[in-house]
Formats: C-alpha cells, sequence, structure tokens
C-alpha cells in the first residue's frame, strides 16, 4: 500500500504568493494486489483473498505488460495487454455472479417481508446479473441518484471505474507503441481511461534526486514521471477535485468529490466546520494568482461571499467561517 501526494503545480504557486512555510498536498492511497490469474474467482492463486482486497477499493487500475522482453516471462507466454484485461475481466465477472447469487438467497425472507431495502438491492442485483451473464460488467448499468447508495453498498467488482495502465519499454515512454495504442483504443470503447508508464524508467527516477531526476526525464522527452500521471489519471477517475486554503503558516490542498456543496466540503477539514457551517470566502485560482494573493482579490471585488448552496469549483481558495 502506497500513499501519495497528488501533483499540483497550482499549490506551489499559491504558497510562494502567500509566503506559507509549510505545503500540504492532498493525497491518494494506492494498493498494491498481486496479479489475478485464470481461475481466480474458483480460488486460484491468491483466489478470494484478491477479491476481498479489490472490494475494498474505489476504483481499479489494471497494469497490463505493453512490452517484449524474452528476459522477463509470461504466466501465459505471451504478450497481449488485451487478453490479460479480458481475463481480469472474467474472474471479477464471475466473482460478482457467486456473489450476487448468494445474496439473492440470504435475502429471499425479507423481500418475502416486505422489507423495503431488500426489495431495492433485489432489483439491482437482479438488473446486474443480467449483464454479468450477458458477459458485461455490472458498470454499465444505469443506475438513479434514488439507487446510489444502495449500487455502492453492493460492493460489486466491476461496478468499479477502470484505469488501464500500459507498461511499455523504455524507448515507449513518450509516445506509447502499439500495444498500448490497442488499450487506449479498448478503454475509449468502454469509457474507462488509460495512462502510459513504463515501470523500468519509473524504477531509475526513485533512486534520483530532484534534479538528476528533471534531467534524466528530458534525455526521455518527457515532462514528468509516470507515476505523476497515474495519480493524476486516477484523480480524474475518481471524479475527485481541489480546493486550497491559504495563509502564512501553510498551504494546503483538500480532496472533494466534483459537486460538493460549501459546507460539506468544510467538513473535510473537521466535522464542526460543516456543522456550524457560516460562509465561505472565495477567490478562484486564476484571481489569486493575478491579484497577487488574498489583499489584492479584495480590493478588486474578487474576494465573494458564498453561502450554504455554493457548489465549490475545482482550484477555488476558500476561507471558512463557522460557530462552533
Amino acid at each position: 500500500m502506497g500513499d501519495v501526494a497528488v501533483p499540483d503545480a497550482r499549490l506551489d504557486k499559491l504558497a510562494a504568493i502567500a509566503g506559507s512555510k509549510q505545503i500540504i498536498p492532498t493525497r491518494m492511497t494506492f494498493v498494491d494486489i498481486a496479479g489475478l490469474v485464470k481461475g481466480a474467482s474458483k480460488g486460484e492463486g491468491l483466489g478470494n483473498q484478491f477479491l476481498a482486497n479489490i472490494r475494498e477499493t474505489d476504483a481499479i487500475a489494471h497494469v497490463l505488460r505493453c512490452f517484449e522482453d524474452g528476459d522477463v516471462t509470461h504466466v501465459e507466454g505471451r504478450v497481449d495487454p488485451i487478453a490479460d484485461a479480458e481475463t481480469i475481466e472474467t474472474e471479477l465477472m464471475l466473482a460478482d455472479l457467486e456473489s450476487i447469487e448468494k445474496r439473492l438467497q440470504n435475502i429471499t425472507r425479507k423481500i418475502r417481508g416486505g422489507d423495503k431495502e431488500a426489495v431495492q438491492q433485489e432489483r439491482l442485483m437482479q438488473a446486474a446479473k443480467t449483464l454479468l451473464e450477458d458477459g458485461k460488467p455490472a458498470r454499465l448499468l444505469d443506475v438513479s441518484e434514488d439507487d446510489q447508495k444502495a449500487w455502492r453498498m453492493l460492493q460489486l467488482l466491476t461496478s468499479k471505474p477502470i484505469l488501464y495502465v500500459c507498461n511499455v519499454e523504455e524507448s515507449a515512454a513518450a509516445a506509447g507503441n502499439a500495444q498500448s495504442a490497442r488499450v487506449a483504443e479498448m478503454a475509449a470503447a468502454q469509457g474507462a481511461a488509460h495512462v502510459v508508464i513504463s515501470a523500468q524508467i519509473e524504477e531509475e527516477i526513485a533512486q534520483l534526486d530532484a534534479e538528476e531526476a528533471a534531467m534524466f526525464l528530458g534525455e526521455m522527452g518527457l515532462e514528468e514521471p509516470g507515476l505523476d500521471r497515474l495519480i493524476r489519471a486516477g484523480y480524474q477517475l475518481l471524479g475527485l477535485q481541489t480546493y486550497f486554503t491559504v495563509g502564512p503558516k501553510e498551504a494546503r490542498a483538500w480532496t472533494i468529490r466534483a459537486g460538493t456543496l460549501a459546507p460539506q466540503a468544510a467538513g473535510v477539514i473537521h466535522g464542526d466546520f460543516e456543522r456550524g457551517f457560516i460562509r465561505a470566502e472565495t477567490i478562484a485560482y486564476a484571481d489569486y494568482v493575478a491579484l497577487n494573493g488574498e489583499t489584492g482579490a479584495k480590493e478588486a471585488g474578487k474576494m465573494r461571499v458564498e453561502g450554504k448552496t455554493y457548489l465549490v469549483k475545482d482550484g477555488d481558495v476558500l476561507h471558512f467561517l463557522f460557530n462552533a
């Protein structure tokens, strides 16, 4: 498991303007789950342990081999990222079907008793089952707003958003290769995300200091490490966005879901901020930078006072007022 900072050049810019002593980025957690083999849903390889680990995640990043190398063997003796992705998807679908069948048996009595939650769950599970039996993942189901909470509680493996990570050879890190192009096509057809990285390059960068790493990346024709692209892609896949709190003590990034209202955004800092929310003093990132900070933004009339119904925007610089 790795807890990683989400790269965001805006945070450094805000900190420089405000003279913040400390910079605190927002973070994401990546869980490294060992590779899945054919038959995992029936207990092959790590089997059920793998499936239990993956059930706890918000999204799934499939790391797909997109490079040829005779020294690195493939479990099935071939390099075919599409087939690898299909193997994983099939195992996850089989595991979901098994899970649904067990659950449907367990809630039969509740349904007969007219339990509303059980009736809702049964309806959603039957809809997912129809899709899965047709060889399609549960994420393709159109779930209404009213059903979203119950749907999430089912924790179906194939309902999670997908990010395909194409692991290519060093020379293909900048532009990808024929195999990663196939994955990009597959991802686009599925409405999934994809990113190209070279694990070989990432391993080398990890052993260099910042200056050496920047020089090495430049030589490879890369603007940033693949890990940064992977983190950013994961952030976008989950529909996340960032707001900032900025002052002389610290400049800090906070993660919220797109569509979050100001009181709930305040609650990310502390529950008291949400409970006692009065208003949010708001400056758009572009205005904060263009007007050289809070004072300039205030003088130019670019600081707004927003209430409980304000939808926080990505990049907002916020200061919350609340009753303790």
